[in-house]
């Protein structure tokens, strides 16, 4: 990662998140762009303001090395992350989300939904009640990539994972896979199951998973229910977008204790 952006409203969820962001800009040596976006009456000097103190208080938290700037702008979130990231081009987004209800609320037709339809780029999705120090603890290591083991056009979705993962204490990666029971799995989806257990290593131990439910969502969120280890949940989007739109928006809202990262199969221009 070279680049992360972080879009800020000044709020509890979007500092937590801000926390993230600069926790994995510090380990990663990338660079750190806060983004706010303000409608057209606000007061642009009293936002700049805020944004000095906040980068004040990041770099006292994480060091003078840390490498932040700061960007405001005015009008829609959508529009100013698609100008910013065409400028930057950032490798990652890092947004918040406050608690159940207000994951609901957010992703459910709003910013961060908004962001993950109208973005090529990963998107890191981390609750208010979330806190990366749980990334260093044992309990807590294991990556959920939650796929459909349809083949990938393009890997690099899977490097950003691969970094965020490799800053986990002793990570596990398991590619977990959900279908009706008494079925089998053809050929090339074995393939690329096979393949995405080997993108990670020998850096990362993978392991399959597999989960018999007729409904993807709650096969996932069965799995998770059960198996308290997990600290990040990863998901492919399609260019369909039927993952998002049908099934995480609403079904993955229960879990907003774990942070999510939104992966898109598409190639991003460098």
């Amino acid at each position: 990662m070279k680049t992360i952006i972080a879009p800020v409203d000044f709020s509890d969820a979007s500092t937590n998140a801000l926390s993230f962001a600069a926790e994995l800009s510090k380990r990663a040596s990338a660079r750190l762009i806060i983004v706010n976006v303000q409608a057209d009456h606000e007061d642009e000097a009293g936002t700049n303001s805020k944004l000095k103190s906040v980068m004040s208080d990041l770099k006292n938290a994480f060091g003078p090395g840390l490498n932040c700037e700061s960007l405001v702008t005015q009008g829609s979130l959508i529009a100013a992350l698609t100008e910013i990231t065409e400028a930057q081009r950032p490798n990652l987004i890092v947004m918040g989300t406050k608690g159940a209800s207000g994951l609901k609320r957010i992703l459910i037709g709003s910013n961060t939904v908004n962001v993950i339809a109208n973005t090529k780029l990963p998107v890191l999705v981390i609750p208010e009640v979330a806190r990366f120090e749980d990334f260093n603890r044992k309990g807590k290591t294991r990556v959920i990539l939650a796929t459909d083991l349809d083949a990938l056009e393009n890997e690099d979705p899977l490097d950003i994972l691969k970094e965020i993962a490799l800053l986990i204490l002793e990570p596990k990666i398991r590619v977990l896979s959900v279908r009706p029971k008494n079925t089998n799995l053809d050929f090339l989806k074995k393939l690329e199951r096979d393949a995405l257990l080997s993108a990670f290593k020998p850096e990362i131990e993978t392991e399959r998973v597999t989960v018999f439910s007729g409904n993807v969502i709650r096969g996932i969120n069965f799995y998770l229910n059960e198996h308290d280890d997990t600290g990040l949940v990863a998901m492919i989007a399609r260019d369909s977008g039927g993952l998002i739109q049908k099934h995480f928006t609403r079904e993955m809202a229960s879990h907003t204790h774990l942070p999510l990262l939104v992966m898109h199969d598409a190639k991003i221009l460098s």
